[in-house]
C-alpha cells in the first residue's frame, strides 16, 4: 500500500499503521468506480480483491465492535469475526463482536454468526422487541418502538466498553448513522472497475442535507484507491 495523501508520499505503508488512529465510529465500505457497492452477482466480496480484504481485516482488528444491518445478516454470508494470527497478536485481544441492528428481529438464530462466534454476537433492537431475542444472546434495547441509534451507540460504549465502532453497512444502516450524525470517518475503497450492472446498489440512501467531508488520507494498492474522509458537522 502506497500513501498518496498527505504529503510527503511514501512508497509503502503498513495498513495497520495507516488506519491505526481509529475515531469513534468508522464507516467502511467498498464500491466500484461507477458507484456500486455490489458486483454483478449482488455481493461485495469480489469488488476490491486482495487489497480491499487486507484493509477490511485491518479495520476489523482495530475496532471494538462491528455494526451491520439486519439485511446483511440475513444473507447468511456473514460469519463471526475472526483474526489472522498476525492481526490477533497486534490487537492483543480476541476478535471484536459483530453487532446486528434489527427492528424486526427477522433473523435466523441458528446461523454460525449467533452460535459459533468466539466473541458473542450482540443484537441491537427496540425495547418492545427485546423479549423476542433468544436467551443467551447479548442484546442492547434502544428506543421504544424503533431502534434509537444514538442511544444504542451510547450503551455500546458506556455499558459494553466498545469505544471504537466500525460499521460495514449495508446502505440502510450506513445512511441512518450518518443522518444521526454518529459517523466520524468514512473509509471508502474504490475498486478499479466499471460494472454497469442492473444490480447496481448505491452507497447511501436519502440524507436530510448535504454532509461535508474532508479527505484525510489517500492510499493506493493493486489499483484500489483507499480514501479516508472525515465527516464535518
Amino acid at each position: 500500500m502506497r500513501r498518496l495523501l498527505p504529503a510527503p508520499t511514501v512508497e509503502a505503508v503498513d495498513p495497520y499503521e495507516a488506519y491505526g488512529d481509529a475515531p469513534g465510529l468508522r464507516l467502511g465500505m467498498v464500491m466500484s468506480a461507477d458507484g456500486s457497492v455490489t458486483d454483478a452477482e449482488g455481493w461485495t466480496d469480489g469488488l476490491g480483491g486482495d487489497a480491499d480484504f487486507r484493509v477490511f481485516r485491518t479495520l476489523r482488528a482495530l475496532a471494538d465492535a462491528i455494526l451491520v444491518g439486519a439485511a446483511t445478516a440475513r444473507t447468511g454470508r456473514l460469519g463471526p469475526a475472526r483474526l489472522r494470527p498476525d492481526l490477533r497478536a497486534r490487537r492483543g485481544a480476541p476478535p471484536a463482536p459483530i453487532v446486528v441492528v434489527s427492528r424486526s428481529l427477522d433473523l435466523d438464530w441458528t446461523l454460525p454468526l449467533f452460535t459459533e462466534a468466539e466473541t458473542p454476537t450482540i443484537v441491537v433492537t427496540s425495547r418492545r422487541a427485546r423479549d423476542r431475542v433468544p436467551a443467551g444472546i447479548r442484546v442492547v434495547a434502544a428506543g421504544a418502538d424503533e431502534v434509537d441509534l444514538p442511544e444504542a451507540v451510547r450503551v455500546l460504549r458506556e455499558e459494553f466498553g466498545h469505544e471504537h465502532l466500525l460499521c460495514e453497512g449495508g446502505p440502510a444502516l450506513a445512511t441512518a448513522l450518518i443522518r444521526a450524525s454518529l459517523v466520524d470517518e468514512l473509509c471508502l475503497n474504490i475498486a478499479p472497475a466499471l460494472l454497469g450492472s442492473p444490480r447496481h446498489t448505491r452507497l447511501l440512501g436519502v440524507l436530510d442535507a448535504e454532509v461535508p467531508v474532508e479527505p484525510a488520507a489517500l492510499y493506493l494498492d493493486e489499483g484500489v484507491l483507499f480514501i479516508r474522509y472525515r465527516l464535518r458537522a
